[in-house]
Parts: C-alpha cells; sequence; structure tokens
C-alpha cells in the first residue's frame, strides 16, 4: 500500500499545480476539444481535467518508481520502517531504548 501511496501522492500535488497552471491561462467556457466547444459546466471541466492531470502525472510517478534502481527502493523501505501507519510515530514497547 505505501508503494501506491508513493506513486499517487506526488501525482497528485503535480496534477493540482498543472490544473492550477492551465486554468489559469485557460478559460473552461472556451475550451475546444477536437474541433468542437466543450459545453460541460466549469465545474465539470475542472475535475474531469484534474483527474487526466492526476492520470498523466501517476503514470510520470509510476515510471519514475519503476525505473528507480532496487538499491533505491530498498532504502525507501528501510526508511519507512515496513510500518503501516507512516503519518503517526510507531510506539515504542516498554524498555526499549530511542
Amino acid at each position: 500500500m505505501k508503494h501506491v501511496i508513493w506513486v499517487m501522492w506526488p501525482a497528485f500535488i503535480a496534477a493540482g499545480i498543472a490544473e492550477t497552471l492551465f486554468f489559469t491561462m485557460i478559460d473552461p467556457r472556451q475550451l475546444y476539444l477536437f474541433g468542437e466547444l466543450v459545453e460541460w459546466s466549469p465545474t465539470a471541466t475542472y475535475s474531469t481535467g484534474f483527474l487526466l492531470f492526476w492520470l498523466i502525472c501517476m503514470c510520470s510517478s509510476l515510471m519514475t518508481y519503476f525505473m528507480m534502481p532496487q538499491a533505491a527502493k530498498d532504502a525507501l523501505k528501510r526508511a519507512a520502517g515496513e510500518r503501516d501507519d507512516l503519518a503517526r510515530p510507531r510506539r515504542r514497547e516498554p524498555g526499549e531504548r530511542l
């Protein structure tokens, strides 16, 4: 599951930035697709655009992960400590040192 999060979370951030930049310059009501005016609501256009940007960014992140050397993947696994929940610190066992 951690590997999926390592791919999807950076892609989510990148897609948000890409959508912001794209729709800052292009009005969704004046968007053309295959020579036809897109007649969706602006909210539907923003949502679809974000999902498409996210898909593209996920493919990029996934390709980066697959091309990463095995030593780097092993280092990531060691850094994560093979814990299920990376958001909270691991509980110390009684008598365990820091």
